[in-house]
């Protein structure tokens, strides 16, 4: 009996994804379709037919997932510990320090190997 519901709840899944995509295609066409009307109006149907597949969607098993996930994710957010401006300033500081002197070594080194190049192939001083 549970294999029936869920394949029962599969295909009215399936329709109402087709349905939504459908919507969104209406939607698209008749912004063109009515070319000569305003754009106001051109633009609140087609919101309006978003709006409709948005809701197609979130009827669905996949779109009350991806709901759970939004809302999963603001909960995660909220836990989240963000740098005071203090410790930001200092890491990018620091960061671009590195990335001076690393820049500086690479360069060294670049220089090091070109001489001893022109010192191997005779071409150097």
């Amino acid at each position: 009996m549970s294999a029936e519901t869920e394949q029962t709840s599969g295909g009215f899944n399936s329709l109402k994804l087709v349905l939504a995509i459908a919507m969104i295609i209406v939607g698209i066409g008749g912004f063109y379709y009515f070319g000569n009307e305003s754009l106001l109006l051109r633009v609140i149907g087609l919101l309006v037919a978003l709006g409709v597949a948005v809701t197609l969607v979130m009827m669905t098993d996949t779109g009350r997932g991806f709901w759970q996930f939004v809302q999963g994710s603001q909960v995660e957010l909220r836990k989240i510990v963000w740098p005071t401006k203090k410790e930001t300033m200092q890491t990018t500081l620091i960061v671009m320090v590195m990335v001076l002197f690393v820049g500086v070594l690479l360069w060294m080194f670049d220089g090091l190997l070109l001489w001893g190049i022109g010192m191997v192939t005779g071409q150097g001083s």
